[in-house]
Order: structure tokens, then C-alpha cells, then sequence
């Protein structure tokens, strides 16, 4: 694979993103400034570990958001508690949809988006199964009109979607991660 050269008379800017043709795009060719590709590198990794640290503390019940008896690793139920007290316009979806594959699912997507946001290496499949968890939980406990909540329509769930959208569009895995071997190895599909 080649990467793409922005000199001019070089590899064609249509060429760009087509792995077929073995051209493979790093982050110093869409972000510029390497003080921004630093911040995008340390929300990358802030955003990681926020994702990794919920699956351990939810496996291992450390006592910050999940006591140790309803640790995973002692018969918890992670998603399901959540599932099962959930409220609102679409509280009874997901009072219907809690099971024990909610927890394997929740689970797993924890740890492998956090792993991904920490390693730097696929972030666009991090970015749109971040999203999609993200939305579900927001929806699962929909603020609007709900008692204690500060905003009406939005909650941090919305940010930290955007963030990992951020960062997977930006290539942040180039800088302190894995991005660039992922991207020589992966091109820039979907995986990238």
C-alpha cells in the first residue's frame, strides 16, 4: 500500500480513500495543526477510557458506579438493571427486550469500543457501535420532562457520540495509537 502525497502531480485526490488502489490516508493530511491532532489523540483516549473503565467497574463491581454484589462476575445483571428501570416514551421497550443477551451485548461493546478508542485502531466501526449504544442508552433513560435532569433534550450521551464520530473522522488513532500500522494493514474501509 501507498500512502497519498498532497504534492502536486501525485496520487489524484479521487484516489484518496479507494483501498483498491492502495492508498491509505493518515491523519497529518486531514488534520493540520499537530497541536489538534494531540487534543484529538487525548479526547481519543479520555473518550477510550471512559468506555473501558464501565466495563470493569460493571464486571468487577469496584464501588464507584457498580457496588460488588451486582458486580458481573457475581451474577449482575448490567444492562438488564438498567433495561428493566428504564422510563419515559420507550421505557417499555427496553422493560421488554432485558435479558441475559443485553448484558453479553452491553458488555462486549464496552470493552471493544474502549479497547479500540484506546488502541487507536477502529475507530469508524468503534465510532458507529459507540453511537448506536450511546443513543440506546439515552433513549433508555429519555430526559424529556424527566425529574432531575438539567436539559430537556440533550445529556452527555450526545457528546460523547459526537467525540467518537470526531475522532474516527479525524484518523486519531494516528497519533498515540495504532492508527497508521491499522491503516497500512486495513486501508480506509469501514474498519479503518
Amino acid at each position: 500500500m501507498t500512502t497519498h502525497d498532497n504534492r502536486p502531480g501525485t496520487t489524484a485526490s479521487a484516489d484518496l480513500h479507494d483501498p483498491a488502489k492502495g492508498v491509505v490516508t493518515f491523519q497529518e493530511e486531514v488534520v493540520r495543526s499537530s497541536i489538534a491532532r494531540k487534543f484529538l489523540a487525548g479526547l481519543r483516549i479520555v473518550l477510550g477510557f471512559t468506555f473501558f473503565w464501565a466495563f470493569i467497574d460493571k464486571m468487577f463491581g469496584l464501588g464507584y458506579a457498580t457496588p460488588s454484589a451486582r458486580a458481573w462476575i457475581n451474577g449482575g445483571t448490567p444492562a438488564q438493571g438498567f433495561m428493566k428501570n428504564a422510563e419515559g416514551p420507550f421505557g417499555s421497550f427496553f422493560n421488554n427486550i432485558a435479558g441475559t443477551w443485553a448484558d453479553w451485548l452491553f458488555m462486549a461493546g464496552l470493552l471493544g469500543i474502549g479497547v479500540a478508542l484506546l488502541a487507536g485502531a477502529g475507530l469508524k466501526i468503534a465510532a458507529w457501535t459507540g453511537g448506536l449504544l450511546l443513543a440506546l442508552m439515552y433513549l433508555a433513560e429519555f430526559p424529556l420532562g424527566a425529574e432531575g435532569m438539567t436539559n430537556p433534550l440533550t445529556d452527555s450521551h450526545w457528546i460523547e457520540a459526537l467525540g467518537i464520530a470526531v475522532v474516527a473522522t479525524t484518523l486519531a488513532g494516528d497519533t498515540w495509537g495504532l492508527g497508521k500500522w491499522w491503516g497500512r494493514h486495513v486501508g480506509n474501509g469501514f474498519l479503518r
